[in-house]
């Protein structure tokens, strides 16, 4: 061998050794490096017990935020629920004034309110509020009796006491008060049977009849009715 192919040998070779080299010392960095990143025993339990504890509180944090919106909604259904019993309260009182207070005006026996509520069926509740404050201390007593008119099968219809109790000779809702008194009781209508206006009679006892209409439409409303 000549001595240039001798000399290009050597130092093929010594690059060689050089690359050989210098990957060795890489991949003992790359090690020294990962095995640096590998937390110890120690690390590893305080790192567990940290991520344990946030865990916890972020869960504490969670559970708090839902209890105080639950209070916060308890509070403002709680601050309806006195508003709605206030003002019920103050229309009671302007109620109660109206008939005994000492400006009140003189009303006779009469059917002040009349409110009808659906029930399963073609059936209905139906509440009165009958007042009197012309007799001051005396009770007035007797029977109510309801009537309603409309139409079925288009022809005009009125249904008496006994039919909407489906009771041949039934007896009207007793009452017996001084000043106002609720009664209440259930009336039933025939299938096809169109209301449009219901009738409440009074039957006061050792006294004259009262009668008081109300449109159906306005007595079955939330809130009931005035006369019509």
């Amino acid at each position: 061998m000549s001595p240039r192919a001798r000399l290009v040998a050597y130092a093929v070779a010594l690059l060689m050794l050089l690359a050989l080299g210098f990957g060795a010392w890489g991949v003992w960095t790359i090690v020294q490096v990962r095995a640096a990143d590998i937390p110890s025993p120690a690390q590893w339990r305080a790192q567990q017990a940290r991520l344990a504890e946030l865990e916890q509180r972020v869960a504490t944090l969670s559970r708090s935020d839902q209890i105080s919106r639950e209070a916060n909604q308890d509070l403002q259904n709680g601050l309806a629920e006195r508003d709605e019993e206030i003002a019920g309260l103050r229309t009671d009182v302007a109620f109660y004034e109206r008939f005994v207070g000492a400006t009140a005006q003189r009303h006779g026996l009469t059917v002040h309110e009349l409110r009808l509520q659906p029930q399963a069926g073609n059936a209905w509740h139906f509440t009165a509020t009958l007042t009197q404050n012309v007799n001051r201390g005396a009770v007035s007593r007797g029977s109510l009796r309801l009537s309603v008119e409309g139409t079925r099968n288009g022809k005009l219809e009125t249904l008496d006491w006994s039919a909407l109790r489906q009771q041949a000779g039934a007896e009207g809702v007793a009452y017996s008060f001084k000043y106002f008194q609720q009664v209440e009781g259930d009336l039933f209508l025939p299938q096809g049977f169109q209301p449009v206006r219901v009738v409440a009679r009074l039957d006061a006892a050792g006294g004259t009849g009262v009668e008081r209409g109300f449109t159906w439409t306005e007595a079955a409303a939330p809130g009931g009715t005035g006369g019509a």
